[in-house]
């Protein structure tokens, strides 16, 4: 098992960084016109961040375990398409495919997290106080949702082609709604209750306070977020495991 989800990682990184426009660097370069573009904005509306005097690091804490998720659903969902010719073989199993995917995606993500950081302290004088353990965790929490929610579209998005584009525009609001742009204490008290449903605002909420020592984030709950990447992953594992043949033979 192990051999096979080296090798279709060592795929993955030939066939889609290697050949793509710019390879790796697009991958950093993405959320850092991003973090730039609304350090930019913001600059010109408000005085300074809900957290910490700068900008740049308030929004690269909410948006890079955004981007976490997004990369690592998006992966993992694409992993029986993208592997379809190689799953022929009895060796590679749809879960080599799945695990090496997400590996990968989240491997990336973690080298772009710490490359942006460190490229943004060199910037600025954030006066941050990183919590290491707060950074890993939220970082963790990002992915596990990615990784649940991921391996539950690897079967509706190929089994119900229909769901696919239905899921891009249900999940559109995401970007506004998981807090990349504000902190859950912002939100007023009557729509607090109805957002703290999104696993993602836990994810970029604990991230932020590995960034912010004043910020501690009391309100994220582990119990809802791993119980909320558990059920859909084991769902969509579940359904994979009886039907993946099927996907496999459609055209």
């Amino acid at each position: 098992m192990l051999r096979a989800v080296f090798a279709l990682m060592l795929r993955e990184m030939g066939s889609t960084h290697g050949k793509a426009l710019g390879g790796y660097a697009w991958k950093i370069a993405e959320p850092v016109l991003g973090i730039a573009l609304f350090s930019y904005v913001a600059s010109l509306a408000f005085r300074s961040p809900s957290l910490g005097n700068n900008f740049a690091i308030y929004f690269a804490a909410g948006f890079l375990p955004f981007v976490t998720f997004n990369d690592v659903h998006r992966r993992v969902a694409g992993s029986i398409n993208h592997s379809r010719q190689l799953l022929a073989y009895p060796a590679v199993t749809f879960v080599d495919a799945i695990i090496a995917r997400f590996l990968l995606a989240f491997m990336t993500q973690i080298v772009v997290f710490y490359l942006i950081v460190v490229g943004v302290e060199m910037i600025y004088d954030t006066d941050t106080s990183y919590r290491f353990p707060r950074l890993v965790m939220g970082m963790c929490i990002a992915a596990s949702v990615g990784f649940g929610v991921g391996v539950a579209n690897c079967f509706f998005w190929h089994y119900f082609p229909v769901w696919q584009r239905i899921w891009r525009i249900l999940t559109r609001p995401l970007f506004i709604l998981s807090g990349v742009l504000f902190i859950y204490e912002d939100v007023p008290e009557t729509y607090q209750g109805l957002i703290w449903w999104n696993p993602l605002i836990h994810a970029t909420g604990y991230t932020r306070s590995g960034f912010f020592a004043n910020y501690d984030a009391e309100w994220v709950s582990f119990i809802y977020v791993f119980a909320f990447s558990l059920i859909p992953g084991v769902v969509g594992l579940f359904l994979l495991y009886h039907f993946h043949r099927r996907i496999l033979q459609q055209a």
